[in-house]
């Protein structure tokens, strides 16, 4: 079974608290953003993940791009907070969860694009391209958002 993510008007509550993280990378033309397309689900979305005990909010990030992409990033300003009571996410083993996420925009340091054990593909997309293209909860949402640029969004 693959991770499921269910919506329902508090559907929340029935789930375990837990923070996790995106980046956004743009390319140079600030048009088009760094996707993963899940290897659990096939939806595709921001890098990101849950942060782990004792570390930042920008090491979580930095962790997970790294982890999932290859690329090593460095976190350069928060777009926003955000969640999602009506929200729910279901792992494969049963576990269920309900995430705050912290989305940062990001810059690239170094290191080469690539795959990993939770990805299956990895590449560059406009907001207009994620129209057409199977996304993972609001990720499509929080781009829209850094691309307005100002102050953090609270949701």
């Amino acid at each position: 079974m693959p991770t499921e993510v269910l919506y329902g008007p508090r559907l929340g509550r029935q789930g375990t608290l837990r923070l996790g993280c995106s980046a956004m990378l743009f390319d140079k033309t600030h048009e088009k953003v760094l996707l993963t397309q899940r290897a659990d689900n096939g939806r595709w979305c921001l890098p990101g993940g849950v942060m782990e005990s004792g570390e930042s909010a920008a090491e979580a990030c930095k962790r997970e791009v790294l982890e999932e992409t290859g690329l090593k990033v460095r976190a350069t300003r928060l777009v926003g907070v955000y969640s999602n009571p009506d929200q729910l996410v279901i792992y494969p083993d049963g576990n269920k969860a309900f995430f705050v996420s912290l989305s940062f925009e990001v810059e690239l340091i170094s290191g080469e694009l690539g795959l990993s054990d939770e990805t299956t593909a990895v590449g560059y997309y406009s907001v207009q391209k994620m129209e057409s293209m199977p996304m993972h909860g609001e990720h499509k949402n929080r781009v829209e958002d850094a691309l307005l640029g100002g102050d953090p969004f609270i949701k």
